[in-house]
């Protein structure tokens, strides 16, 4: 078996939920050993949320199940004086800490970065908070639907029935979770050039901004705001969401050459030479006049039709899949984006693996998420507890 690339890299996870969590998991799927830090009375609040309330009781919820495999759990009061010497000890051969409490939380219980740099100064030390460390709203309690108001995402989704309008899974929080993780791994490299650890502020709203970057573009450079286009994409016509004869397709003809290849698939030669839509840019001027011409032809035969049709002439096309269906494709299937994990007690089930294909150091799904503490005694007994003092700090509510 190849080695992994994060193999020998220790990190401390203090996340709750998702940002974190999912920045944690891709270091974990590339072979960092990632030991979580979590309160002993009910841990990750992700371990309570989740759609099957049994699990949630078992501190095993789906939303937990999903973040955290290949991670290691144990359990630490850090606001007790014995639970901060514990945790100055953990710190002193840890590679990255990563943690996602409002900023202050850290500095006030005695381990915020500097204190942690004086023991470690080759820690890396990642904060991910709403709106960062610094500025007039630093301090404000955010989850990720709040920061997809603030941000523009949702005053940008959806047409003009329906908008503002949320997009449907917490994008702020794994965005800003990827960006986490792609920080902490270019602070690794600098790390090996210089030796040196650093801070490293991560705040949920600056990093869903960049996402929106040819939107914003046409705003701070073109001065035009961004208009409400539902499924339609701005940059082209035709190109957004048809009805066919049995549901909807995706059409993105963005080049010339493509759009007249959908005339021809779709039997209408003369809208090539209609001055309505000959040219690119008048095309997408007058969008609403063409789409029902299209959708007349497309009405004619199935969604499956059409997408082998189309992708034939070089056209891209696709269904538009339940999640299920999503899942499922044979596509998904062969690239293994889900893998298959065996948990106590649960019984088998899939999670998302790492999605990046390294033909050198692959990453894996190992081991399934751990239970509350599960490895209290392997951790604590490296750093020289003996069962006696451990049972002596669990009675105290230590660990």
């Amino acid at each position: 078996m190849s080695q992994k690339i994060l193999a020998g890299i220790k990190v401390l996870d203090l996340t709750n939920v998702l940002s974190g969590p999912f920045t944690t998991l891709h270091m974990a799927l590339l072979g960092a050993e990632v030991i979580k830090v979590e309160n002993p009375k009910d841990g990750d609040l992700a371990r309570k949320l989740g759609i099957v309330p049994a699990l949630n009781k078992q501190l095993m919820g789906t939303s937990f199940l999903a973040q955290n495999c290949n991670k290691l759990s144990i359990t630490l009061n850090t606001k007790s004086p014995e639970g901060k010497e514990l945790f100055r000890r953990l710190v002193k051969d840890a590679d990255v800490l990563v943690e996602n409490f409002r900023p202050g939380v850290m500095d006030r219980l005695g381990l915020g970065y500097k204190a942690l740099a004086e023991l470690n100064p080759k820690l890396i030390y990642c904060a991910i908070s709403g709106f960062g460390q610094t500025g007039p709203d630093a301090l404000k309690p955010a989850y990720d639907q709040i920061i997809q108001g603030l941000s523009g995402e949702m005053a940008v989704n959806g047409d003009e029935r329906l908008n503002p309008l949320r997009t449907g899974f917490p994008v702020c929080d794994t965005v800003g979770g990827l960006n986490a993780a792609f920080a902490v791994m270019a602070a690794l490299f600098h790390r090996e050039r210089t030796g040196e650890g650093q801070f490293i502020d991560v705040a949920l709203l600056d990093s869903i901004m960049p996402l929106m970057g040819w939107v914003a573009a046409n705003l701070l450079i073109g001065g035009e705001q961004p208009v409400l286009m539902g499924n339609d994409n701005f940059t082209a016509a035709p190109s957004g969401t048809f009805r066919t004869q049995d549901g909807h397709i995706n059409i993105a003809a963005n080049k010339q050459e493509q759009w007249e290849a959908v005339c021809e698939v779709l039997e209408v030669p003369e809208l090539k030479t209609d001055p309505r839509f000959q040219e690119r840019d008048t095309r997408k001027q007058n969008r609403k006049a063409l789409t029902p011409l299209l959708e007349a032809k497309l009405a004619h035969r199935p969604t499956a039709h059409w997408v082998e049709a189309l992708n034939a002439k070089d056209v891209p096309s696709g269904d538009i899949l339940t999640l299920e269906a999503a899942l499922r494709q044979p596509q998904v299937q062969h690239r293994k984006v889900l893998q298959k994990v065996p948990v106590a007690g649960i019984g088998e089930v899939e999670v998302f693996g790492l999605t990046a294909r390294f033909d050198k150091t692959p990453g894996s799904v190992d081991t399934p998420p751990p239970t509350l503490g599960e490895h209290n005694r392997a951790i604590y007994g490296a750093l020289g507890l003996s069962e006696a003092e451990l049972s002596e700090l669990k009675t105290k509510g230590v660990i």
